[in-house]
């Protein structure tokens, strides 16, 4: 695949209303994601006392969904490459649920007897991991399939960019719900949500515009009806002859270890280290997400229009090397500063310029084997997981250590390195087996 070919297709033309009703319906489900991941984060103020649970041990709990994630990223983005987008979707949005609404009463279930609190609360965590993985490997296999290459970056910072409103109104109002009735009733609610969205998805949803009810004849374009699931296994052997597979996944495992610091502690860092109370703490922490809602979108933008004008590679790779550099220094003044609410701003700004990058990211994967965009993206985004798995539980032993100045500091020398990564990542040149035939 040539960095010509792959960077520019037909021009810029926007993506048409059936094109923006699955960009939609990704979002959607983008937020329902965050929302349940994010919320155990809250609600672990009123869990922690309730069941006898240190801080310590709340991180184990953290790390169990992180952990689950990362192992099934692979094989979600496989399913989502044989299976198609519209099923896949389907199965893991009701089993994420299930697990959502289980981890509730996980410390009176039939686990907590053998496993104790924290194992129970750790395997339902663990198994809401497993379905959450098939999420966004299939947002970028359908972002591949329904959106021609040049407009992915902003295809995918739109599907992902969901994040941004899920954790942004997941502290305030699950904070609320807890303290009105229950920590409880918080994973209930969204729950619920959930098994609401997968009844639509499955509705309105379909694997590629050809599949689609409504479909019509000027809906396809020659980079995405050449794009199908494919049935062939996952190409290990060409993944391994590819450096810019490796860097990516190392680049994103970075970005992974910085995020997940947003999503497990921030909460808890405005409340017990800045001093916030429970309700405006639960408001403030959503300050990073609503940068996020922002960035995400306005980077993969950014990124196609890049691609080309200056090729593929040097498109992701400025967003990319620019994104994280910033958020480094956003978060390196965030952890030094005095005032708690310039702390918020510089640390927002951080989360911000962090996912100004995704679209960089996520389109790579798709650049570097649009046949295989599921299974790559599930390797690469397994690389982010792997670094959030870490994050959860070191975070708050560093800060136990040495404080959260510390703990700030190493998620903002990850960040740089992780921008420093993308010098060795080439999306523009394929992998190595396309390269060759074309």
């Amino acid at each position: 695949m040539s960095e010509t070919t792959s960077s520019n297709r037909g021009g810029s033309t926007p993506p048409s209303p059936l094109r923006w009703l699955i960009l939609g319906l990704l979002f959607a489900i983008s937020v329902v994601t965050y929302i349940d991941r994010v919320n155990i984060s809250v609600t672990a103020r009123q869990m922690m006392p309730a069941l006898g649970l240190t801080e310590q041990e709340m991180g184990f709990v953290f790390s169990a969904f992180v952990i689950g994630y990362a192992l099934f990223q692979i094989p979600g983005g496989w399913l989502s490459d044989r299976w198609g987008v519209r099923v896949v979707l389907l199965i893991a949005l009701i089993w994420w649920s299930c697990f959502t609404a289980w981890t509730a009463f996980a410390a009176t279930s039939f686990l907590a007897a053998p496993l104790g609190i924290v194992g129970a609360l750790v395997v339902v965590r663990f198994l809401l991991g497993v379905g959450e993985a098939a999420a966004l490997p299939t947002f970028n296999r359908a972002v591949t399939d329904w959106l021609p290459a040049h407009e992915r970056g902003l295809g995918i910072g739109i599907a992902i960019g969901g994040i941004g409103i899920g954790a942004a109104i997941t502290p305030p109002v699950t904070a609320w719900i807890m303290v009105n009735h229950g920590w409880q009733s918080a994973f209930y609610l969204s729950s619920g949500i959930g098994f609401a969205l997968a009844i639509i998805w499955w509705f309105l949803a379909a694997d590629r515009p050809s599949h689609h009810p409504w479909y019509r004849h000027d809906e396809a374009t020659p980079s995405t009806a050449s794009v199908v699931p494919t049935r062939h296994s996952i190409p290990w052997a060409i993944l391994r002859r590819t450096p810019s597979v490796w860097w990516l996944m190392l680049s994103y495992g970075c970005l992974g270890y910085v995020a997940y610091v947003y999503m497990s502690w921030f909460y808890l860092y405005l409340v017990n280290e800045r001093g916030f109370n429970v309700l405006r703490g639960g408001l403030f922490a959503a300050a990073p997400f609503l940068t996020i809602l922002v960035s995400c979108p306005v980077g993969g933008w950014v990124t196609d229009r890049l691609a080309i004008r200056q090729g593929v590679t040097k498109g992701r790779q400025i967003v990319g090397m620019l994104g994280m550099g910033l958020a480094a220094s956003s978060i390196a003044l965030g952890a030094a500063v005095e005032s708690p609410y310039l702390a918020i701003v510089s640390l927002s700004l951080g989360a911000g310029w962090l996912y100004f990058t995704v679209g960089a990211y996520w389109s790579s994967a798709s650049d570097l084997s649009p046949t295989h965009a599921g299974s790559l993206s599930g390797l690469m985004n397994m690389g982010a997981n792997l670094g959030g798995a870490i994050s959860p539980t070191l975070t708050p032993w560093i800060a136990q250590q040495w404080g959260w100045g510390a703990s700030l500091g190493l998620a903002a020398f990850i960040s740089l390195l992780g921008g420093m990564m993308w010098f060795r990542i080439r999306p523009g040149d394929g992998l190595a087996r396309d390269s060759a035939e074309c």
